[in-house]
């Protein structure tokens, strides 16, 4: 098998030439019907020759032809026929005779190393090829956020993102199928930011997961808890930890991350003998850390919520517990009394509201209002985030949304889903 990164200084065609008509070409074969490429990828920065692009989209279209060389090239020797026709496919699916695999070429102690996070540079628009579902996530592998895209979509290839705002580019570009997002903590509250995100860009809630949320305490191997001088996580974990740290490690310094896995991984990495993080036993399984301390999550029965999301919604059923989302602004002028109006078209039709989240409105954060006996008054104005149960193939969903919309402004329905009804458990998970 060749391995082919496309950091390299010659021509690009004359590569191809000079090691695909060679009789001592390098490339194997699997077997007599098939061929195998497995292009490998460098994450530092690297230009191609000839003009072409530096994004990982770019490199996998130029990994492509190469491999389609590579077909023609054995074609024309006779010693595989039929396969110049053949197309190669992308990210390890087959694709008729030829496969073409992406791997990070990071090595770590003769090993491959873990799959990188996307960034925005990488969010150029690929098609999608294979039957294998992708899922999109925020974090790095270990991540509370991959334990939730594995029990979300099993058997489905999960992409790190570096950040939420590129786990939904992921989706729209079509380089991901599904994002797996977290949207609140019972401990932490709400994460305002993907509440931001769902408004801002257009995809679909289409489920909904919750994941026990199960911390360890993880330094190097040999590390006594009382060597601690820094315990480093995401401010999340941390603040949900705050108790035990104070048992375990007294004296460290506590420091913020931006992710819990990332944090091991950091650990790791650089070898810090006197640093702990706070982090999933599968973060130390990844990184080769050790748990000082299991469980030292302060509530038993801390859990996260994530949200499912598609570029398409899907079909709302009757046969089973839904969940509706639905994002709204007030009418302006119409006072407080908005929100009680909105509210009571829920109640009048028994049905039951889970989550009354608000954010200011981005487009207009503040009303101005003019009162020549009091002076001028500001008034912040809102968006509104609510969650009932209830599925939008009920005509009284439908009904309470159309009085709803009486009284806003804006109004957008997020998603009609699948409620998670798994019960909370406070054991760790396997994959946690």
């Amino acid at each position: 098998m060749q391995t082919v990164s496309p950091a390299f200084s010659c021509d690009l065609k004359s590569l191809i030439q000079t090691n695909l008509t060679a009789k001592t070409a390098r490339y194997s074969h699997v077997n007599r019907k098939r061929v195998s490429v497995l292009c490998s990828y460098r994450s530092e920065s690297f230009s191609f020759p000839n003009g072409i692009g530096s994004s990982r989209a770019d490199w996998q279209s130029s990994c492509a032809i190469l491999a389609s060389k590579v077909a023609s090239a054995e074609n024309s020797s006779s010693i595989t026929r039929g396969l110049a026709d053949q197309v190669a496919a992308v990210n390890g699916h087959s694709n008729g005779s030829v496969n073409l695999s992406l791997v990070p070429s990071e090595t770590k102690n003769g090993k491959p190393g873990l799959v990188q996070p996307l960034t925005n540079t990488d969010l150029s628009p690929a098609p999608s090829h294979g039957s294998t579902l992708r899922v999109a996530y925020q974090g790095v592998p270990g991540a509370y956020s991959e334990a939730a895209a594995g029990k979300a979509y099993p058997n489905s290839e999960a992409i790190p993102c570096d950040q939420f705002d590129v786990a939904f580019q992921a989706v729209e570009l079509w380089i991901s199928d599904r994002a797996v997002l977290p949207v609140e903590n019972s401990l932490g509250g709400s994460i305002h930011r993907n509440y931001d995100l769902l408004l801002r860009h257009r995809l679909h809630i289409v489920g909904e997961v919750q994941i026990p949320v199960h911390h360890c305490l993880l330094a190097l191997p040999g590390v006594r808890a009382d060597c601690i001088t820094r315990v480093i996580s995401h401010p999340q974990a941390l603040a949900q930890t705050e108790g035990s740290l104070n048992k375990l490690t007294p004296r460290a310094a506590i420091e913020a991350f931006h992710d819990t896995a990332a944090a091991a991984e950091y650990i790791a990495t650089n070898n810090l003998r006197d640093t702990a993080a706070v982090a999933s036993a599968r973060a130390a399984e990844l990184y080769g850390l050790q748990i000082l301390a299991d469980g030292i999550q302060d509530d038993a029965g801390n859990v996260t919520r994530f949200l499912m999301l598609a570029r398409e919604p899907i079909i709302p059923r009757t046969d089973r517990p839904f969940k509706t989302s639905i994002v709204f602004a007030a009418q302006e002028h119409q006072g407080t009394s908005v929100l009680f109006k909105v509210l009571s078209a829920f109640a009048f039709r028994n049905i039951s509201l889970t989550k009354i989240e608000s954010r200011p409105h981005h487009n207009c954060p503040l009303r101005v209002v003019d009162d020549g006996s009091v002076g001028t008054k500001k008034h912040f104005e809102y968006t509104f985030y609510v969650d009932f149960e209830a599925s939008m193939a009920e005509a009284r969903a439908q009904n309470a949304l159309a009085e709803v919309q009486e009284y806003t402004s804006f109004l957008r329905v997020l998603g009609s889903y699948p409620m998670d009804m798994t019960p909370w458990s406070t054991l760790p998970s396997e994959d946690a």
